[in-house]
């Protein structure tokens, strides 16, 4: 699991070292670390070391030492180096073992921004080291101009100190301009800002080099969960396992107008491992679905007399759907966990749980939040989506999951997770009706395996959000095997998934 904190928490980590006099050690870790990083991605890249041109942007403060640090190592290793000095002020150290090295400093102008960032684009590597951690605000003066120009026609490798600049440590918030990089090499802990929009957008790759403030640093911002973690929650049947234990979904989704989003719930739901599916909807749909998914029961009797362990509600009901919606009412009575698109909000009470996940995309939760007295366009969200998922959860009670290129899943009691393993070719019509099935599957079959959770670090109450952002990484892991680099259907989407569970 990728733990990630806040700007804030990890320069509260530091400051019992700093106070004992290894600053200028944990500086030295970070700089090997970075100056190891650029070599290791020039190799990967199959370009030489050696004779290699490296130029870095290197500010005032401890993220210009750190750059011109690590631009010192690489002089010392064959490149040649040059230093763009961002302001009056250089790290002093920094800037004199970058000279003893044989780099070559230049102090930016308005005059030579032109002439620089000319030069900065012929450089085999460019490191952004102008704004660090604690920076307020966005850059200003020749070194916005100079980020401006550079990236309108990017360097061949730009690889960003601790954080792109311009990019909030904490939130994520992007202040134009910010130079894309290719690799972020972060130190000690990762940024909360890189593991979520619109930060990531700029961060490319993130690497963490540990140099040793690790065991003072708090709980996390944020979590992040990988490949291993997925391994041990999802559920595997055991020797004298039925159907009924391997968790039974009930569904309730799709209209005459959206018929399709019912089958394509479905297909997620059968392809994610739950025992049965039961349906409830209009007898077109049915027929649809039961065309297009043998497996399912289409279940005549209403959602009080349907035994299920989850619901997944809402996926393609309009305003005229009626019947739809009063058996969504009747659904949320049950007190079963839930997962609940957009279609279901208007039948659902105003207070939630945690055990229900909502499921908006960016316009979606503005809508919500709007519902709630909290008024938010949809560029609001999309500037800020980690300060938005976790007003939501706030507001209503409910575990929110917001959509979007990085995925967020939100918990009532503060826990954040983050999943980026989608593709953007996944941004087709359908796609998050199966990431619904796929939810609504792995809540019928995970909602009494607080045990499990709690073994791996995630509290009982927190489980929901976990449950959530499983979900969002097989969904992502899905859709990029499905679209292997080009144009995908959801359909194909449901049917990349039990290879997904069979590598994991």
């Amino acid at each position: 699991m990728i733990s990630a904190y806040t700007g804030t928490q990890v320069r509260e980590a530091e400051k019992p070292l700093l106070g004992s006099g290894t600053g200028a050690a944990l500086m030295q870790r970070a700089a090997y670390g970075l100056a190891n990083a650029v070599v290791r991605e020039l190799l990967r890249r199959g370009q030489r070391r050696y004779g290699a041109s490296v130029t870095v942007l290197a500010g005032k403060g401890n993220n210009g030492g750190d750059g011109l640090f690590a631009a010192a190592l690489l002089a010392g290793r064959g490149m040649s180096a040059t230093a763009v000095l961002t302001s009056a002020d250089a790290h002093p150290e920094g800037l004199a073992a970058f000279e003893k090295a044989g780099g070559r400093a230049v102090r930016l102008t308005a005059e030579n921004v032109p002439e620089l960032s000319a030069a900065a684009r012929r450089a085999d590597v460019l490191i952004d080291a102008v704004l660090g951690t604690g920076a307020q605000g966005g850059l200003r003066g020749p070194a916005a101009a100079l980020i401006r120009e550079l990236a309108r026609s990017r360097p061949r490798l730009v690889v960003a100190c601790d954080i792109p600049s311009g990019v909030d440590a904490d939130t994520g918030k992007a202040q134009a301009p910010v130079l894309p990089a290719d690799l972020t090499v972060t130190f000690g802990a990762t940024k909360t800002g890189l593991l979520t929009d619109p930060g990531a957008d700029f961060s490319g790759r993130v690497q963490l080099v540990p140099i040793g403030i690790e065991t003072h640093l708090p709980e996390p911002d944020l979590r992040r969960l990988v490949a291993d973690d997925l391994a041990r929650l999802l559920p595997r049947p055991e020797r004298r396992s039925h159907k009924y234990s391997r968790g039974v979904l009930g569904i309730v989704a799709g209209s005459e107008r959206y018929p399709g989003a019912a089958v394509l719930a479905c297909q997620g739901a059968l392809a994610s491992g739950v025992g049965m599916v039961r349906y409830l909807g209009p007898p077109g749909v049915a027929d649809l679905v039961r065309r297009a998914c043998p497996e399912v029961v289409c279940a005549p009797e209403g959602p009080a007399d349907t035994h299920v362990q989850a619901w997944l509600l809402g996926p393609g009901l309009d305003d005229g759907a009626s019947e739809q919606l009063e058996r969504v009412r009747e659904a949320a009575a049950t007190g079963l966990p839930i997962v609940a698109d957009a279609g279901a909000l208007p039948a659902l009470p105003r207070k939630l749980s945690g055990q229900t996940v909502l499921t908006p995309h960016a316009g979606e939760l503005a809508a919500l939040l709007g519902r709630y007295g909290a008024e938010s366009g949809r560029d609001s969200v999309e500037d800020a989506p980690l300060a938005a998922v976790r007003r939501a959860a706030g507001l209503t009670g409910a575990t929110v999951l917001l959509k979007g290129a990085t995925t967020l899943v939100a918990a009532p009691a503060g826990e954040v997770f983050s999943q980026a393993e989608a593709t953007p070719w996944m941004a087709t019509a359908g796609s998050g009706d199966v990431l619904a099935g796929v939810l609504g599957s792995l809540l019928a079959q995970l909602a009494g395996t607080e045990e499990a959770f709690a073994a791996h670090g995630i509290a009982s109450r927190d489980r929901w959000a976990g449950i959530a952002a499983m979900a969002a990484s097989l969904h992502g892991r899905a859709g990029s095997r499905a679209s292997a680099g080009g144009p995908v259907t959801a359909s194909a989407i449901a049917q990349a998934l039990p290879a997904v569970l069979r590598e994991l």
